[in-house]
Parts: C-alpha cells; structure tokens; sequence
C-alpha cells in the first residue's frame, strides 16, 4: 500500500511502485510527504506546512522555527525579519545600520534613520541639537544645559562663543544689558526683579553717563531746568511753575503796587519780575543799585537783573530793615532822656517859709526827687542873722531879705 499523507501529497492512493514515493505538494517532502519541506513550517492548528517567507535580506536563513519565526540578522526583528531592531534603521537593502543619535535616543524610524524622542533637552535628526533654551557644554561633551537667560528680559535663547566657557544671552529685550540678560539699562531702574523705565518728568539729559536715575531706587539724577525732587517734579527753591505747568520760572517779587518791569530768564521759558523801584530808589543810591543789581540794555528786551539770586535780594531787604528798626529805636531813646531831663530839671526840692511879724520859720521841706542832695541850697556861709532877728539870705550876687 502507498499510505501517502492525506494533506501532503497529491493523491493518498498513488505512490511509485518501486520506491513507494507518493507526489507530495509544495513545502511537504517524505516519502509520504509527511514533513514540511525546507522553508516551510507545519502549523500547529491546522497541521499544514505553510511557507517561512524570511525576508532574505534580514534573515540568516530561510528556515523558521515551528511558529514560524525567522532566524534574524543582528539589528533586524519581526517574525518575518523584515524590520530593524530598536536602535536600528534600514540603510540599504542588506543590512539594519544603528541609529545615529548621539546617545541621546534609542530609536529612530526604521526607513529614514531620523532620531525618535530625543532625550536630555536635544532634538534634531540625530539629536544633535540643544532645544530653544539650552546651551551645548563643553563639559561634559555634548549634553545641554539650561540658559541663565529669563524670557522676561530676553529671548530666553543663548549660546557659547568661541573662546568662552560661559554663555551669552542671544538678544536682550529693552531695557536690559548685560552677558545674561540681568542688569537694567540707562534710564530704567531695577524694580522686583523687573527694570522699569525711570520716571523722571522729561527733566533729566537721556544721555546722561553712566546713569539717569539710581538704579536701586529710580530717584533721579541731575535735574534740569530748576526742577528738583526724587522725579524731578518739583521746582528749585525761588522758582514756580508757569500757567501752562510745564516749566519753572523765577517767583515775582512786588513790593509795592507801582513796579517796574525787569526781566529775568530760565531754561525753556521767559518771564518779567517786578521789584518796587520806590523802595529800591528809598534805600540805596543809583551807584548801589547799580552795582548790586548790574542792568544791561538791548534793543528786544527791557532792563534786567544780571546775576542775582532771589536770596541776595532778601538779604539786602531785610538789611534796609534793621537799620531802620534801629534808627527809629535811637530816635525814641533820645526823645525819652530829654524828657527825663527837663522833668529832673522843673522838679528841684524847695523850702516852705513861714513868714511872721517878727520872726521867720522854715515850716517843711519838699523833695520831689527821693534822695536829693539840698546841701547846697541853704549855705551857712552865705546865711546871716540879723540883729533884729530877721534872716538875711546872700548869694554871690545878690542879698535877700526877708
């Protein structure tokens, strides 16, 4: 009998009468074609020999296990093994070549070679670029830091110049400066980490050297135009701000109501300043007044006082002042001691005489000054008795009875 394999030959009931070999079909072999032939694999399920189908370019062989797995090349997987491995791409049709990512990434796609989740802040086909944001080290090779550039004050990109070991920032946003980015630049100021513009009126020089205003604080540095203040929005002592409140001008000074007009300049506006010329002509004399307040001419403008500061001008007012106070204190003083004197003088003590048919008293003394001194009104010397009792007063000149 044949006994040929009822899957594996062609007719179970046919085989050579010499040998017994039955005609097998494709992929079976045996004299009963009961095995599977080479590049051919019996599957389990259906006990079948189906065919490997290795990929020749991937495979080591064309024989495949009992599930029909490929017996793959180094870099090449799959069942089949027409697939790189991990970490390997298709290069040509022999062979898987390793991806090229510089040890940043272990896969790349199988067809292009290009890197697949690049890892340590790279990217680029072969992850040979640093992301926006970080920098290639020299140390050590190849790995990416992060920029100390903030994005607030830059673009937040960086890198090494040739030469240098530390990073610059690429661009600086406005108003910042330096290698990263961190210092405020002229004209701002540093407020919470943040430079902000200094806040000075329009009243300081933009290209003031090295600083408009503090850079700690903002207070701003060499106001113009008689201003002052921490912004420069007040105006110097002796200067006011004009009607339109945009500059300071020298204060008007009106002593009386009849004024002369002179006039007097400031940085970015002009105005008249009246001083009275009624005290001025009072108290100093034309030579005075034109030596202290020296008076130029021209043919666009009127008389003006060259070179004198407000204070100057009080201190000569108050001057005038005080030599008058004491003048009419003088004045009061003399007038009071001549009073005195003549009040002194009508006020001398005196006797009281009480005359009588045969004799003469003196009844009382009157002092109208305490403590005077009436040694000198009676002198003994110059007082004689008479024989008859009566009191005969002499003087150098004159002989008095009475």
């Amino acid at each position: 009998l044949c006994n040929c394999s009822t899957v594996g030959s062609a007719s179970a009931a046919e085989c050579n009468g010499t040998t017994g070999q039955c005609p097998c079909l494709e992929g079976y072999v045996g004299l009963r074609c009961e095995s599977c032939a080479e590049g051919f694999y019996l599957e389990q399920r259906s006990q079948q020999c189906h065919p490997c189908s290795c990929s020749p370019a991937g495979s080591s062989s064309a024989q495949c296990d009992d599930s029909g797995k490929c017996q793959c090349k180094v870099g090449v997987t799959d069942l089949k093994c027409d697939r790189c491995s991990d970490g390997y791409y298709r290069f040509n049709e022999t062979t898987c070549e390793p991806c090229q990512c510089n040890n940043h990434s272990k896969t790349c796609d199988g067809l292009t070679g290009t890197c697949l989740h690049c890892q340590e802040n790279t990217e680029g086909n072969h992850c040979e670029l640093c992301k926006e944001g970080f920098y290639r080290s020299t140390h050590p090779a190849h790995t990416c830091h992060r920029c100390p550039c903030s994005t607030v004050a830059s673009t937040g990109t960086c890198r090494i110049q040739p030469h240098e070991t530390a990073p610059r920032c690429d661009k600086c946003k406005t108003g910042y400066i330096g290698p990263n980015c961190n210092q405020c630049d002229n004209g701002y100021y540093n407020s919470d980490s943040i430079c902000v513009r200094c806040k000075c009126n329009g009243n300081v020089d933009p290209a003031r050297s090295p600083r408009v205003c503090k850079p700690d604080s903002g207070e701003c540095l060499g106001c113009l135009y008689h201003t002052a203040g921490f912004h420069c929005e007040e105006c110097e002592d002796g200067y006011v701000r004009d009607p339109e409140g945009t500059n300071c001008t020298k204060k008007e000074a009106t002593l009386v109501p009849e004024t002369r007009e002179f006039t007097t300049s400031a940085p970015n506006a002009s105005k008249a300043t009246s001083f009275s010329t009624a005290v001025i002509n009072s108290t100093l004399s034309p030579t005075t007044i034109q030596t202290v307040f020296p008076i130029s001419s021209s043919d666009n403008s009127t008389s003006a006082f060259a070179d004198v500061s407000w204070t100057q001008f009080n201190i000569i007012i108050l001057t005038v002042i005080i030599i008058v106070v004491v003048l009419l204190m003088g004045f009061v003083g003399a007038v009071y001691m001549y009073r005195e004197y003549q009040n002194r003088k009508l006020n001398a003590p005196f006797w009281t005489i009480e005359l009588k048919e045969d004799n003469i008293s003196f009844s009382s003394y009157h002092d109208s000054i305490p403590n005077a001194d009436v040694s000198g009104l009676l002198e003994d010397d110059g007082n004689e008795v008479a024989p008859n009792g009566q009191l005969t007063l002499t003087t150098p000149m004159h002989n008095f009875k009475a």
